[in-house]
């Protein structure tokens, strides 16, 4: 875990976190939670030792009571086998180490646990931070860490296969939101903690003209006909089993007792080879 780079300043994130908390804007978290109910509901299965990570314990002990909160620090504060369902709530894009966070999740589920990891997906907030980039690359000459990296939804799911997890499926659920202008979106960022903290970013205030033209372009370029803006929020959310021998394995190559054709009730061609 030391050659891990820096991605998030711990300090900064636990900071916004603690001032959001103030005055919380939970729509997103709540949009989760019922996914996550609707999800659990499909598995048809009771789940009695619960694990929820999340940088956000007052709202999930309110929705969950009876799961055990763990914060989403580097190292979790789980033990092994001792879980059978652990639901990571939209933090992992915060994680320095996102595989590690998921095998530590393993680690933590006996044989056949479940994992439900959220996270935001690549699309989030395509409309900001392009018209940020170009509003400081046209004020400034240049650009800095703004946003946390997110992945794709191919890839993110590519990291349930790394930390061991079996069955794995990533599937993305893509929320539009409207304001009136970008400062209300910025102003609802601040209320969910999800400003910047990157260890990288300037560590001075943006300057005025970057954030005059990048609402500019934000309103120019994304703008609706009623004039709101629209904002994308897209959750990607990881689905994936602690292995066990009872769960479905996938067949040897060439060890199909039928063939293809003859229950499409067609004829085998051949394949021409050139030499």
């Amino acid at each position: 875990m030391t050659d891990t780079p820096r991605l998030t300043d711990r300090d900064a994130l636990l900071r916004n976190r603690q001032k959001a908390a103030r005055a919380p804007a939970t729509f997103l978290l709540d949009a989760l939670a019922d996914e996550t109910e609707e999800r659990l509901e499909e598995v048809n299965r009771t789940f009695s030792d619960q694990v929820v990570v999340t940088g956000w314990p007052e709202f999930w002990s309110a929705r969950r009571p009876s799961a055990r909160i763990v914060a989403d620090t580097p190292v979790l504060d789980v033990e092994e086998n001792s879980a059978d369902l652990v639901i990571h709530a939209l933090s992992l894009h915060w994680a320095d180490d996102p595989v590690g966070q998921l095998v530590q999740a393993r680690h933590a589920l006996r044989p056949d646990g479940l994992l439900l990891a959220s996270l935001f997906g690549g699309q989030t907030l395509h409309e900001l931070r392009a018209s940020l980039a170009e509003a400081e690359a046209r004020v400034t000459g240049g650009l800095s860490p703004r946003v946390a990296p997110m992945g794709e939804v191919r890839d993110l799911g590519a990291l349930l296969h790394r930390a061991g997890f079996a069955l794995p499926v990533a599937d993305t659920t893509p929320y539009t939101v409207t304001y009136e202008t970008p400062l209300h979106l910025m102003r609802d960022l601040r209320a969910m903690g999800e400003q910047n903290a990157l260890f990288g970013r300037l560590r001075k205030p943006t300057r005025r003209a970057v954030l005059m033209e990048a609402m500019a372009i934000y309103a120019d370029r994304f703008a609706q006909p009623d004039g709101r803006i629209p904002a994308t929020f897209e959750i990607v959310t990881l689905t994936g089993w602690a292995p066990d021998e009872s769960q479905p394995k996938p067949l040897r190559p060439g060890s199909a007792k039928s063939r293809l054709a003859d229950a499409l009730e067609t004829d085998e061609m051949p394949l021409d080879r050139e030499d």
